[in-house]
């Protein structure tokens, strides 16, 4: 059973991991605790924004909208591979899943396909929304896309997870399609690859 990492310890292993984080308005208390539970944590999950622009995609995963409140993540990872922490706690972001799926997290095994949406993935995911479009034609920098393998395993270095406890949001929710244009088995395998080595802050 795995405590969420506190907002300083988060921080200290992104950082560790060789990212540059940017700490956004009051993110270390910016939650929704109030709104249900927070932990254990399994995993972390994976997005796209469908916005352009680092401060626009930033200013909304921080405040949310009508329908859905912020935080809607814990942090932005931006075009150029900086990460912007927007919450820390409990977020909008994964919604309700596919319990199987939680499973396969948890025992870090191959993930089933994704047909039910009944387990409260807010609890127990990370989350990290990437600035793209998602309509398939805005492209993914390698710089971005390493800041999803550095963002992802740092967390997964501080747990003590593989590379399996990474998943995508199209991976837990039927219907969902992000991260469209990143191929979640190449990441886990980049993941993977750099959970073999120190992290780039401790050699």
């Amino acid at each position: 059973m795995a405590t969420p990492l506190s907002a300083d310890r988060l921080l200290a292993a992104m950082r560790a991991e060789g990212l540059t984080v940017v700490e956004h308005r009051s993110w270390r208390t910016h939650n929704r605790n109030h709104k249900g539970a927070w932990g254990p944590m399994h995993g972390v999950m994976i997005h796209h924004t469908v916005t352009s622009g680092t401060k626009n995609s930033v200013e909304l995963c921080y405040n949310g909208h009508s329908s859905l409140p912020g935080p809607l993540c814990h942090g932005v990872i931006a075009k150029d591979g900086t990460v912007h922490m927007v919450g820390n706690g409990r977020a909008n972001h994964a919604g309700l899943g596919d319990p199987d799926v939680l499973q396969a997290v948890i025992d870090e095994v191959a993930l089933p396909p994704d047909n039910e949406a009944k387990a409260d993935g807010n609890a127990h995911f990370y989350g990290f929304e990437c600035v793209n479009l998602g309509d398939g034609r805005d492209p993914w920098p390698e710089a971005q896309v390493e800041a999803i393998e550095k963002a992802a395993a740092a967390i997964c270095r501080a747990h003590g997870w593989s590379e399996r406890s990474v998943i995508g949001h199209l991976e837990w929710q039927p219907g969902k399609v992000d991260p469209k244009g990143v191929e979640m088995a190449a990441v886990r395998r980049r993941i993977a690859d750099r959970l073999g080595v120190a992290a780039a802050g401790t050699r």
